[in-house]
């Protein structure tokens, strides 16, 4: 993670909310992942369009958006509307509500692999519920995931190719758990591959599919840069899945209703057997669904359980029939994919300028910066690869009040509130942060790594 730059920031009020607010929270925060540490640590005091403001009432051009679920922007009247009206619904009943039907007639005329739709709480829980659907409609226990992807915090998923055991690239490297308290048990049951490499993949399934479930992947890797998937690649992926008589789950969290209005299974012409949205459904409000073929949907209560107290709750319901008849019927996804490539073409003249090489990854409206002149197309290109420019630059950026994601692995998130202003803002800033990224390299007070190859200064 960058080192975050203060000198043009108060942070008085974050800094004290913080010293009581870790007497009371681990870290002060209810995810580990809003801890910037003791002295840099955000409080959010209200946010709105593409801005949010700070306890301290710094502000800031939003291009992490939650991790991306603001896709229309924060406190979007039109949906805040909604839900404040559903309101008068009430909140949990055991039962459902009309507008379950309502929001999964949306999802399916928008997602053509949804059959049927369920739905969950949050990305995590929806790609709970698809592997233990996918176990339970095949009757296996294993699956495959890939080096980079990002599937949610539960057990199954959080593991990760060993870092230090990754630069031979002819050799499969160690899989380790992503932090404490996961069973090593939970190894047994998977096989984890590089991403991009249909070959690695058919020859898991080639040994294994008798007793595998389910392949899972992003199409697109949240957590990775935003690395897409190779056309052949996923295509691929899906030919295999059907030759060897295995599901493929297309977690769909960050790029559903995000990168097209079907998803990046609309962006690549597949479709799953079994898929989850999350993040873009209802702009903010807590709601996920799972969808798939109508024969694998149906063992939902035919011997596969699946609920939750809080799920289709009233005002995330509402939240999301708004959102998604936006993203539907207007031109919402289109604006967000223009302003992400004007970005990036202002961001490509001002890097081309100094000298400085660079590429993109992923979709406009969730793209990573890179600063190599190839852009990354597997877990390990990024993570052997040097990183100090931008992890220097981001913590200048945030200063100046442009909230990209301090820790490179992350894409930036576009919203259709991002406007004319917010562009011209953010490349002009960038433009001196980069200036002053590059002043700070060649002084060496970088800490751990040296200057980038092909930088000067």
């Amino acid at each position: 993670m960058s080192t975050i730059k203060t000198d043009r920031r108060k942070m008085d009020k974050n800094r004290a909310h913080f010293q009581e607010a870790v007497k009371h929270l681990p870290l002060g925060v209810s995810s580990n992942f809003r801890y910037w540490g003791d002295e840099n640590t955000v409080f959010v005091k209200k946010g709105k369009g593409a801005r949010l403001w700070d306890l301290d009432g710094n502000e800031y051009i939003d291009y992490r958006l939650g991790y991306g679920p603001a896709i229309l922007g924060h406190c979007h009247d039109a949906v805040d509307a909604a839900a404040r009206e559903a309101q008068s619904v009430g909140t949990v009943y055991a039962l459902g509500t009309e507008k379950e039907v309502t929001v999964a007639k949306l999802i399916k005329e928008m997602m053509p692999a949804a059959d049927l739709v369920r739905f969950s709480n949050s990305g995590t829980e929806a790609v709970m519920a698809a592997l233990r659907l996918a176990r339970g409609y095949t009757g296996k226990d294993n699956y495959v995931t890939f080096e980079g992807s990002y599937h949610g915090l539960f057990d199954a998923s959080m593991w990760t190719a060993d870092p230090e055991d990754m630069k031979d690239q002819t050799k499969q490297p160690k899989v380790i758990p992503y932090g404490q308290g996961i069973p090593q048990l939970v190894r047994q049951l998977f096989w984890q591959v590089p991403y991009n490499d249909a070959q690695r993949l058919e020859d898991v399934l080639k040994k294994n599919h008798d007793t595998i479930a389910a392949v899972l992947i992003e199409p697109i890797l949240g957590n990775c840069c935003g690395i897409p998937s190779k056309p052949e690649f996923i295509k691929a992926v899906r030919e295999l899945c059907t030759k060897y008589g295995v599901l493929m789950i297309v977690d769909e969290v960050k790029t559903g209703f995000r990168v097209a209005k079907g998803g990046a299974q609309q962006l690549y012409g597949i479709e799953a057997d079994i898929f989850t949205v999350a993040k873009a459904v209802a702009n903010g409000y807590p709601i996920a669904a799972i969808g798939g073929k109508e024969e694998i949907m149906r063992k939902y209560g035919k011997g596969v359980a699946h609920g939750g107290t809080y799920t289709a709750q009233a005002m995330s319901l509402a939240a999301a029939e708004a959102t998604l008849n936006i993203l539907k019927n207007t031109d919402a996804l289109k604006n967000i994919a223009d302003y992400g490539q004007a970005m990036q073409d202002g961001m490509h003249k001002v890097l081309t300028k100094r000298g400085i090489p660079h590429s993109f990854t992923g979709h406009q409206s969730m793209s990573g910066l890179f600063f190599s002149a190839e852009a990354p197309t597997t877990y390990r290109n990024w993570k052997l690869s040097d990183y100090t420019f931008y992890d220097t630059m981001a913590g200048y950026l945030i200063d100046m009040g442009v909230m990209c994601e301090p820790d490179s692995r992350e894409p930036w998130f576009i919203s259709s509130a991002h406007d004319q202003k917010c562009l011209e803002e953010t490349l002009n800033k960038f433009e001196e942060a980069v200036d002053l990224t590059l002043n700070e390299l060649s002084k060496g007070r970088s800490e751990d790594n040296k200057l980038m190859p092909g930088i000067s200064g």
